[in-house]
């Protein structure tokens, strides 16, 4: 039995050094060699201070800024430690609801015409960081007005902080709240 028991044991402690120690610490070391800006979070800093990740939304609520998409995370708006949908159906009565709720805030701060869809829903995970050039684009006078600037400088500010398509193909156009909000308080020379 010690001889069929014995190559098991050994493979199966080799097996935990390649795959348990071996490869996540490789795979770390290249990571923080050839990408150290995303393997240590995209953090986005104010001089020293850690003030956000450029994955990771954030609930920016004061007319002053442009707000983001809605979060459905629990306990608070995005709360990275509970990522999560609301998994309400197309046909579910509180979606309905916190979609028309949405509607209506957005509606009662200034954006004229129809709401684009990432103004009234929430992403998959609940905390998309960006936004669609179209639902910044609908800000625009409100955050014009809140600050007192014009608007037309505060639309070359989502020009300049709008991201294509990567390689011109894979997704779609987007902004990203927390980048162009900062941009917003740096300032203008």
């Amino acid at each position: 039995m010690l001889v069929h028991l014995r190559p098991a044991i050994v493979l199966t402690l080799a097996f935990i050094v390649l795959t348990g120690l071996a490869y996540p610490l490789a795979i770390t070391g290249i990571g923080q060699l050839a990408f150290p800006a995303q393997a240590n979070g995209s953090l986005v800093r104010n001089g020293e201070t850690v003030i956000g990740s450029s994955l990771i939304g954030q609930n920016f609520a004061s007319d002053h800024y442009f707000w983001p998409r809605p979060s459905v995370t629990a306990d608070a708006p995005y709360n990275a430690g509970a990522s999560t949908g609301s998994n309400l159906g197309p046909t579910s009565a509180n979606l309905a609801e916190r979609v028309k709720t949405d509607v209506d805030r957005l509606t009662a701060s200034g954006i004229a015409g129809p709401v684009p869809a990432d103004g009234a829903t929430a992403s998959g995970s609940g905390l998309d960081p960006d936004i669609s050039p179209e639902f910044a684009g609908a800000q625009i006078k409100r955050v014009a007005a809140a600050r007192g600037v014009a608007e037309t400088e505060i639309a070359a500010l989502v020009e300049r902080f709008t991201e294509g398509r990567l390689l011109g193909i894979v997704g779609e156009p987007h902004v990203n709240v927390l980048r162009l909000n900062l941009a917003l308080d740096a300032p203008q020379s």
